[in-house]
């Protein structure tokens, strides 16, 4: 990794993953969101290569989903975010393997994976999702028509034992994982799929 993205121990940074196709207003918000909530220092954007579950004809180049997240960052002015294209240099592909290797790397910084509704209903089609589980702690933002769905879905009934509630969700980054939280917050309706849908009109 680049040395400037290496952190002091001890600090607190959720990692933010997807495509990024492109970045907008809502990872802004999501970002922020998280930040108060669970107390973090820093949140990285983690854009992928190609994301394993969406079609590679749709996505854009990664160096165009880069640009968007940074000007966007540029724009907002906030420092406690960073746009990194680090799973490209580490040359992982897949979220399990992404988190070891940063783990391994900042074995002083406190992770946590931020991960919206609409994810985590999908979760067990990741690979070796109950080692992800296993890994690092767990935040899930509330998403447009699936908030509920994902607390009643069956990834979320097994969690339940390792669950906090909201009010204690900075508690989160300190736990050892399985450890999860759902966030309660003002939802976001910003879509990459819209945007994209819109740009073709």
């Amino acid at each position: 990794m680049k040395r400037a993205e290496l952190l002091t121990p001890g600090l607190k940074v959720g990692l933010l993953g997807g495509s990024f196709n492109p970045a907008h207003p809502g990872h802004l918000h999501l970002s922020r969101m998280c930040i108060r909530a669970l107390g973090l220092d820093r949140v990285w954007w983690l854009v992928s290569p190609q994301n394993p579950l969406k079609p590679a004809t749709e996505m854009a180049p990664l160096a165009a989903r880069l640009a968007s997240a940074r000007a966007l960052i540029e724009r907002s002015g906030d420092p406690r975010i960073t746009v990194t294209d680090v799973e490209t240099r580490l040359g992982t592909r897949y979220t399990v393997d992404t988190l070891a290797a940063l783990k391994a790397r900042h074995l002083d910084t406190r992770f946590v994976w931020l991960m919206g509704a609409d994810n985590l209903i999908q979760l067990p089609r990741w690979r070796h999702w109950r080692r992800i589980v296993a890994e690092v702690p767990i935040a899930v933002y509330p998403r447009p028509g699936f908030t509920l769905k994902a607390r009643l879905s069956p990834t979320a009934s097994m969690l339940r034992p390792a669950t906090l509630d909201a009010s204690d969700a900075q508690l989160l980054p300190g736990l050892l994982p399985p450890a999860l939280v759902f966030l309660e917050g003002r939802e976001h309706k910003a879509s990459a799929t819209a945007i994209r849908a819109a740009a073709k009109l």
